[in-house]
């Protein structure tokens, strides 16, 4: 049996970027060929990574809540626009989760948990000095993931 007809659960992170409905729409094709379900994440940086940059009016804790929080309700509504092409491409579940923590470490483990057969994300989401101080995620997923990860240019893919 090929690795191919065994997709039956894709992880799709999310970062709400300009390109993340492109990315989501072509990981629900891609799933959808396969009868596969969609998981979509999305990770809110750790604050502990800005640390030195800035101090923050509230508390920690406080705020780190809230934007999970806010996060939170930014995915269901995320999740509510895609159901409809979902379905149409034969998507078998569509959920999502968020975490809080290094962006491409909480992608890896959550695909690892999930027991994820494919990885399907973009090369591109926000740019400028959130990727100088990072890094790419996408480059930490793709050598860090315990399954394929596909990559999509946003810019050439449709």
């Amino acid at each position: 049996m090929s690795i191919i007809s065994e997709i039956k659960k894709v992880v799709t992170p999310v970062d709400f970027s300009d390109n993340s409905k492109i990315i989501a729409e072509s990981a629900a094709y891609f799933a959808g060929k396969f009868n596969a379900s969609m998981h979509l994440v999305f990770v809110v940086q750790n604050f502990e990574d800005y640390s030195g940059f800035f101090v923050p009016q509230m508390s920690m804790p406080t705020l780190e809540g809230e934007l999970v929080d806010g996060a939170e309700h930014k995915m269901a509504s995320f999740c509510e626009e895609m159901e409809d092409f979902c379905k149409k491409c034969g998507v078998t579940e569509l959920t999502f989760k968020v975490f809080m923590g290094d962006v491409a470490e909480q992608i890896v483990e959550y695909a690892s948990d999930l027991e994820a057969e494919l990885i399907v994300m973009g090369t591109h989401g926000y740019k400028g000095l959130e990727k100088i101080m990072f890094g790419s995620v996408a480059g930490k997923v793709v050598r860090n993931a315990s399954c394929p990860v596909m990559t999509i240019n946003p810019y050439t893919c449709c």
